[in-house]
């Protein structure tokens, strides 16, 4: 009886420990991740009265105290100088004095996010903070600071710690009755399961027990310890996957959609038939959008392997992506051309082929100067039955070194300056997942011209 309640305080053990702990890093990331966009929000709307240099605007501080009041959270939007202009304080004790000396206040004033945690003097307590700029074309206008005090966090992973510690507590009863009955007949293999058990606590969460042999019960017991270790390892995966890929592919659709929806605000008044263009271009996007959280959603949820690969036309879809990122293209004085046969089919799972496109168009834009080409190119193999797909830009190029660390998820070279570090590792999944490789390589340096050439190979449907 002692041993089966002791195996199961382990099981219990392992799947709550690494739980518990999943919980904090999760609560904690959300926070942050909902505290950047916030801050980004109040950004924007802090941005016409910092460029001023005007009396906070009325409605500014109102957003301030609204979202102090609804979040907790303590708001404070300085000038370039470091000075207060707006806080959160109810009597506005703050304003005008200079926070140029917190070190994530001088960090967003250079222009760069900051996020971390440290300990407030003035406070006497941990706060968790984030810190962004307040941006007008090249110029830093100023920032803003969000702070939260870490113990909520505490708090609501200690809630739920202790409703996972309950639960394992009835469980570890309930098996005390069970081994009560059964302990003469169990004892062998439950010395198995707590072998792998032991295993499971040590971090190998590939261990597993075997299901023959012994009662039915035990055999039961054996198969839900195999399949909660395949949960365990497959949810933290997927999880930490899904939200960053998630988060990372959601943006180009998304500015795309609101470049289209601010071109049609423009032309409403004065060209009525190329405002409905532009709204049915933006509902593309919108659909486009919703069918890649359906793609990201069978990505995170199924191997890849389960998943069927259809046939598609490389060369059609490349010229329709091009198409749509033209505009953007211009807005950066970066020229996008688009070389590719009449058809070109190839096998891949379904979303994944203009989602790789998207992401290598969208990095080759985030480095290529003005007035550069962006060239992609669809041919078949030389050599082999397969498809090519080519993005090439003329920005600063990186080393053979960091071309081969470039597909790591949240690896950055040194001229990403603003990415998430997903992007290539996106590619690089999807490509696998449709049966294709994917790499990177330097561009011949010239006088005139050096850069990335991003490559793709598929599979082609005729060879299949």
């Amino acid at each position: 009886m002692a041993a089966f309640m002791a195996v199961t305080c382990l099981v219990v053990v392992v799947h709550d420990v690494p739980l518990g702990n999943y919980l904090q890093r999760v609560e904690h990331e959300r926070i942050v991740t909902a505290l950047e966009r916030d801050a980004f929000l109040l950004a924007g709307r802090s941005e016409e009265t910092l460029e001023a240099a005007a009396t906070p605007d009325p409605r500014v501080v109102a957003d301030v105290h609204r979202y102090r009041q609804a979040s907790g959270a303590r708001v404070v939007v300085v000038n370039a100088a470091g000075d207060a202009v707006v806080t959160s304080d109810d009597d506005q004790s703050a304003a005008g004095g200079s926070y140029r000396s917190r070190p994530e206040i001088e960090t967003a004033l250079s222009g760069d996010i900051a996020t971390g945690q440290r300990h407030s003097v003035s406070l006497g307590t941990d706060l968790l903070y984030v810190a962004v700029p307040v941006v007008s074309g090249d110029r830093v206008l100023g920032a803003v600071r969000l702070t939260y005090p870490t113990q909520v966090i505490a708090d609501k992973v200690r809630g739920q710690i202790r409703m996972l510690w309950l639960i394992a507590g009835i469980t570890v009863l309930l098996a005390g009755v069970v081994a009560f009955v059964l302990a003469g007949t169990v004892t062998r293999r439950l010395q198995q399961l707590r072998r792998t058990t032991e295993l499971l606590a040590d971090g190998r969460l590939d261990a597993r027990t075997s299901q023959r042999g012994g009662a039915p019960e035990i055999r039961s017991l054996a198969r839900s310890v195999n399949q909660m270790a395949d949960r365990i390892e497959d949810q933290l995966r997927q999880q930490r996957a899904f939200a960053g890929d998630a988060s990372h592919q959601l943006r180009t659709p998304l500015t795309a959609l609101r470049v289209r929806l601010d071109n049609a605000a423009d032309l409403v008044e004065a060209d009525p038939e190329a405002t409905r263009e532009t709204v049915a271009a933006a509902q593309n996007e919108a659909l486009r959008l919703q069918q890649i959280v359906d793609h990201l959603l069978v990505l995170s949820r199924a191997d890849d392997a389960a998943i069927p690969r259809q046939e598609i036309d490389l060369a059609a879809l490349a010229r329709a992506r091009v198409e749509q990122w033209q505009a953007l293209a211009e807005e950066s004085g970066v020229h996008i051309v688009v070389t590719a046969p009449g058809t070109a089919l190839v096998l891949a799972v379904p979303g994944a082929t203009e989602q790789i496109i998207d992401n290598l168009i969208d990095n080759a834009l985030a480095v290529a100067p003005p007035d550069t080409t962006i060239e992609l190119t669809v041919a078949a193999a030389v050599g082999s039955d397969a498809v090519d797909l080519h993005v090439r830009d003329e920005g600063p190029g990186m080393s053979a070194q960091d071309c081969a660390r470039a597909f790591d998820r949240f690896w950055r070279g040194s001229t990403d300056t603003a990415g998430s570090g997903l992007g290539l590792a996106i590619v690089a999944r999807l490509a696998q997942a449709s049966g294709a490789t994917a790499d990177l390589t330097p561009r011949p340096h010239t006088r005139t011209r050096s850069g990335l050439d991003a490559h793709v190979r598929f599979e082609s449907s005729a060879h299949s």
